[in-house]
């Protein structure tokens, strides 16, 4: 039992370290002696675990899958709409991606060119959000003539565009940015009534995550 924690704590450890030498070096030029070094293990030890580095690339990628669902399959709270759900997740994908290295570069790896991604973060968000907007859209939240395709493209458009600004740029997924963006959008979404029932900060705090 004690060897079988020990090897599962080296595994996470070697996922963490790769996720960090993609994220400072890129996919391409990442060794594995760095990821075994940041690891603090023996180039064995990390072969014992993943043979190759498209075997730990493809970990890294389902490990930030696993990670991205936990912060868009949480139960919608009694008496949150729809839309509101949408602007809560969003800030929380905001906030684990600057938090996460795995799920950042598990996002990453979607746009890496020389590889086919096994798993594309990024198009399981837009797939979330497209739902997510569909249910908003059959409860009535929506305002009148508002297409979901619509919503879901400038959606999504925006908080990867966020995604992707934020890797060099941290100010992209803070609070104020996701809020302003909101704000900006909503307007758009919603009908005046509802508009003052969404609030564009989010009403709940993230689940941590890793």
């Amino acid at each position: 039992m004690v060897k079988q924690e020990r090897a599962a704590r080296t595994r996470e450890t070697l996922i963490r370290s790769a996720a960090e030498i993609f994220d400072r070096d890129g996919f391409s030029a990442a060794s594995l002696t760095a990821i075994s070094t940041r690891a603090g293990v023996s180039n064995g030890a990390l072969h014992f675990h993943f043979a190759t580095k498209a075997v730990l690339v493809d970990v890294v990628e389902e490990t930030a899958l696993i990670r991205l669902l936990a912060v868009t399959n949480g139960a919608l709270p009694c008496g949150t709409s729809h839309l509101q759900l949408l602007v809560d997740v969003t800030h929380a994908l905001a906030d684990a991606l600057h938090e996460d290295v795995v799920l950042r570069v598990g996002f990453a790896l979607g746009g890496e060119t020389s590889r086919p991604p096994r798993t594309d973060l990024r198009q399981c968000w837009r797939r979330w959000v497209e739902e997510t907007l569909t249910r908003a859209e059959a409860e009535g939240e929506l305002r009148r003539g508002t297409a979901v395709q619509d919503a879901a493209t400038a959606v999504v458009a925006a908080t990867v565009g966020f995604e992707v600004l934020g890797i060099r740029d941290p100010t992209w997924l803070a609070t104020s940015t996701v809020t302003r963006f909101w704000r900006l959008l909503l307007p758009t979404l919603v009908a005046a009534a509802p508009l003052t029932m969404v609030e564009a900060g989010g009403t709940r705090q993230p689940s941590p995550v890793g």
